[in-house]
Order: structure tokens, then sequence, then C-alpha cells
């Protein structure tokens, strides 16, 4: 039997993507982002840069990042639960360092839970190393998160 070949395509992100946008937002995280700071960032924050990555045409996950002069931050990244394991996080979070150095960032930072180490392996993929911690940083259950950087 052949394999299906799976069309997987990643670009920005638009208004009209955020129902998906939330729906998977709701679905990874315990203290969710709104709607309205979605919109905020897609229509005022020039600093603001969203991707959504697709497969068969169906959103199945997003990347926020701040650019702002040199410094790419990632604000949210996630994957729908029933998509996780197929290699799409690594191909998002790829084209959002390829977005971030188009864009002039020479390096990128993000924040990410002590506990999520599947996260953790697959930033140090991308020669993200751990530069620091935030003590309490998760407002839902105080966790602590690590700070991860790479000079891109």
């Amino acid at each position: 039997m052949s394999e299906v070949k799976q069309d997987i395509r990643v670009r920005q992100m638009r208004i009209e993507d955020l129902p998906s946008v939330i729906v998977i937002e709701n679905e990874s995280f315990r203290t969710p982002w709104k709607k309205r700071e979605f919109l905020y960032d897609l229509m005022k924050n020039q600093f603001s840069r969203y991707l959504v990555i697709e497969r068969d045409s169906k959103i199945v996950g997003y990347c926020g990042i701040w650019i702002v002069l040199e410094v790419a931050q990632i604000t949210n990244i996630a994957i729908s639960p029933e998509e996780r394991g197929h290699q799409l996080g690594k191909t998002l979070f790829e084209e959002a360092l390829n977005l971030s150095k188009e864009q002039g960032a020479t390096e990128l930072t993000l924040e990410v839970r002590e506990s999520n180490t599947v996260a953790q392996k697959m930033y140090e993929l991308f020669g993200l190393k751990v530069v620091g911690k935030r003590e309490g940083y998760y407002q839902d259950d105080g966790e602590d998160a690590l700070v991860m950087w790479v000079k891109l």
C-alpha cells in the first residue's frame, strides 16, 4: 500500500484564522490567550508576526513572534493535540526562525515550562540553550519557566 502524501504549508496568520487558532490555544494551555490578545497582536502590534501551519488545508498549529530591533521573542507556539508527534512543531518552529532572520533578528529567546521536556528537546535541536530561569512564571500553577536563547 502506498503512503498518502500530506500537504503541509506554513503561512502568515490572518484574522479569519482566529477561530481555529483559539481552539488550538484552548486545547493546549491552562491559561490560554483570549481572542482580543490575538486581535491586538494581529492588528495593532507592529512588532508582532504570526504563522499558522496547515495540514491538508486545515490549521493544525500556530506560532507568535515579537521582533523588536534584533531580538525575536516567541510568544506562543502550539500544535493541535491530535496532530502532535508528526514533526509539525519542528517545521513550524523552523519557519519562525527563518521569518525572524528575514526581519533582521540576530537572536531569539523564549520561555518554556520546566516540565515541558518534549519542547525543550525540540528547541535544543535548533541550538537553543537554557540561559536562565523565571521562578513562579506561570500564573496557573506557579511552575518555573526556563529561558532559552540562540544566536541566529
